[in-house]
């Protein structure tokens, strides 16, 4: 059965992949981005969705969504920021909180009314693998994922009674360019005047594990849809299945 679809962060990546996957598939896709340009580049590119404008941290934006049908959510907005706890900028910090966390539980709340009203719905909460664990330097993007564990899994038992599916899916690194970004990010401000300066060489091997050999995301746009499509979910969906065991959580 089609389904009426919003997704966050579809300007690239997993979103966008999701949209066109979703479209493809005889949904209607309601594809946002966080800037007018980004918009403007993916309507040109793929016609045949619906695409807005819509930054999950803009009031104005999201006072938007009261107008759209939306029948499930998918909360792919995010923003990535590296750097030891230690030394990490309080503006930085902030910044990826706002996004990842405020911003997802904006939207989300945006989306419910009309949700709880027809008794039905599904949210959809881009975590992690950083959302069960927190490597060194990648501590501020894993605060927020956790964050978003303990969203979801609240949410998951809140909504339930009211017709509401939540579920959180848990990727490991893929090639979106979105962990390269992360990773680079911490060398914008971390110098040799960082209180954990000493340990420079271990963020830079971290740094590369994480980018290097990184995995198809089309894997991740696949399970996106067959959680969009299931008749019921599990909480937590790890991409690649098994990838729980290999890291030992």
């Amino acid at each position: 059965m089609s389904k009426n679809i919003l997704i966050t962060g579809a300007g690239s990546g997993f979103g966008k992949g999701a949209a066109i996957a979703l479209l493809d598939r005889g949904h209607r896709v309601i594809a946002t981005t966080e800037t007018a340009e980004q918009a403007s580049a993916l309507q040109a590119e793929q016609p045949g969705l619906q695409v807005e404008k819509l930054d999950i941290t803009n009031a104005t934006d999201i006072a938007r969504v009261s107008n759209w049908k939306v029948d499930v959510l998918i909360n792919n907005a995010g923003y990535g920021q590296t750097g030891p706890m230690s030394d990490v900028p309080n503006d930085r910090l902030r910044k990826v909180f706002e996004v990842n966390v405020f911003g997802t539980v904006a939207i989300t709340q945006a989306v419910l009314p009309a949700m709880a009203k027809q008794g039905s719905g599904r949210i959809i909460i881009m975590s992690s693998i950083a959302g069960k664990f927190a490597a060194p330097g990648f501590g501020p993007y894993a605060m927020t994922k956790h964050a978003l564990e303990a969203m979801g899994k609240a949410m998951r038992a809140e909504l339930a009674p009211q017709g509401i599916d939540v579920c959180l899916i848990n990727p490991a690194p893929y090639n979106t360019g979105f962990n390269d970004r992360m990773a680079d990010s911490m060398w914008e401000w971390f110098d040799d005047s960082a209180v954990n300066a000493p340990a420079r060489e271990i963020h830079k091997m971290v740094g590369q594990m994480v980018t290097t050999n990184q995995m198809d995301p089309a894997e991740v746009v696949q399970r996106l849809v067959e959680l969009v499509e299931a008749e019921t979910t599990t909480e937590n969906n790890f991409v690649p299945e098994g990838i729980t065991e290999l890291l030992g959580l």
